[in-house]
């Protein structure tokens, strides 16, 4: 049975495809990410959203197979300081990393869209909240949960191009024969209630960009 994904993170990695131009089975669909170089892009938007930012924790878990070597890369180009925070899947593994991200002295964060991180994302919005950290998202699931800012793929676009996949394999193509597309379209969103909570400023130049504000 043919099978078509929408927003697989890393699709090579998680084997449900060979590579993305030749998926080699019966899956094949659309990822999320542009490459690994929109972790970076994160990181600039949040950088230019609060120039003092210096130090960013970044929230990772041991299934999130996410490679934290573009985001060093990136960090080094910005003059940021990357912490790593220690596995987080439990609500007590989360709350240990926010307080070990205040003993570091960070001064921003950066979750990507994990599975476990998307799990828990009512409390992350909790956490940075409370430590009044501004905290830039991987998905905006977290900014409709009461986060800052994220920055990433535009479902809605995903979910109408996957539908011209299913109906090419509805009319004979095979799934192998079509290359797995990334985004096209990204969404930048802030909400300056979440803003107000923690005590920050968004730079007007950065709001200016925004997709989506909300008020």
């Amino acid at each position: 049975i043919p099978i078509v994904f929408v927003g697989a993170a890393d699709p090579v990695a998680w084997g449900l495809v060979a590579s993305l131009a030749h998926p080699g089975g019966n899956v094949t669909g659309l990822s999320e990410l542009a490459g690994r170089e929109l972790e970076g892009k994160r990181l600039e938007i949040l950088k230019e959203a609060f120039p003092r930012t210096s130090r960013v924790a970044v929230v990772l878990d041991s299934t999130s197979r996410v490679d934290p070597n573009p985001l060093h890369d990136a960090a080094r180009a910005l003059g940021l300081t990357l912490i790593l925070s220690d596995e987080t899947v439990t609500p007590i593994e989360f709350r240990s990393a926010f307080a070990a991200m205040i003993r570091e002295k960070s001064n921003a964060v950066y979750a990507p869209q994990t599975p476990i991180n998307v799990r828990h994302r009512d409390l992350i919005v909790e956490l940075a909240t409370k430590h009044r950290l501004p905290v830039m998202y991987g998905s905006s699931e977290f900014v409709e949960a009461g986060g800052l800012m994220s920055y990433g793929a535009h479902f809605p676009d995903l979910f109408r191009r996957a539908a011209v996949y299913v109906d090419k394999i509805l009319k004979g193509t095979k799934p192998s024969d079509l290359p797995v597309e990334q985004p096209m379209k990204f969404e930048l969103i802030i909400s300056l209630r979440a803003a107000n909570k923690i005590g920050v400023t968004v730079r007007p130049e950065v709001l200016a960009r925004a997709d989506k504000v909300i008020k």
